[in-house]
């Protein structure tokens, strides 16, 4: 269980919030166990510099970490309420339903646009999800989680994926994936599971 809440997209969000090298300390730290002295030559720093970051690290990434679990219906009944209010550009329905310090991260590998750096706060996120006005979106799992997959008004491939993590009933975190190459990989997924 600790595994998979690691690699889950609440820890992803949680880790895009970290600096580059306090990221790069807390995985090298926390996932893979190195020494301070291993790192701080991997980071360019002092072990007494990296112990530092590695404390404000975990205690930044505790501080943000989902401690509550969620239900199924009220995580079905926040994401139907963002899925409407995206659909229809409706800004005050998003701001009642995006968490006050949401996070918003986009992969777009480089192949198609995407942000570059994590969109926090609920008027910044909802301002770049306004902008989403010619799309179609449905309700889909991915990796088990809650998501909605985006397709363009008269396309038929899906141009992204929405994970979406709730949070005392509002939505607390997306994770927009646009990169084509992982698209085609779900693409191909969901045709083996339909035929299935």
């Amino acid at each position: 269980v600790e595994l998979a809440d690691s690699v889950s997209m609440a820890m992803l969000l949680v880790l895009e919030t970290l600096a580059p090298t306090e990221r790069a300390v807390f995985v090298l730290r926390e996932v893979f166990d190195l020494g301070y002295d291993d790192i701080a030559r991997a980071v360019d720093k002092t072990p007494a510099a990296v112990r530092q970051i590695a404390h404000r690290a975990r205690t930044r990434v505790a501080a943000r970490r989902p401690h509550a679990t969620v239900s199924a219906a009220e995580a079905e009944r926040a994401l139907d309420a963002f899925q409407r209010a995206v659909e229809t550009g409706d800004l005050q329905g998003l701001l009642d339903v995006l968490s006050p310090d949401v996070v918003l991260l986009t992969d777009g590998g480089g192949l198609v646009r995407a942000a570059l750096a994590p969109i926090t706060g609920a008027e910044a996120v909802a301002a770049v999800l306004r902008g989403v006005t010619d799309a179609r979106l449905r309700p889909a799992q991915v990796n088990g989680r809650l998501a909605l997959l985006v397709r363009r008004e008269g396309e038929t491939e899906v141009d992204s994926v929405m994970a979406v993590r709730v949070a005392e009933g509002l939505v607390a975190g997306l994770y927009v994936v646009r990169n084509p190459e992982k698209l085609s990989r779900l693409e191909r997924e969901v045709a083996v599971s339909r035929g299935a």
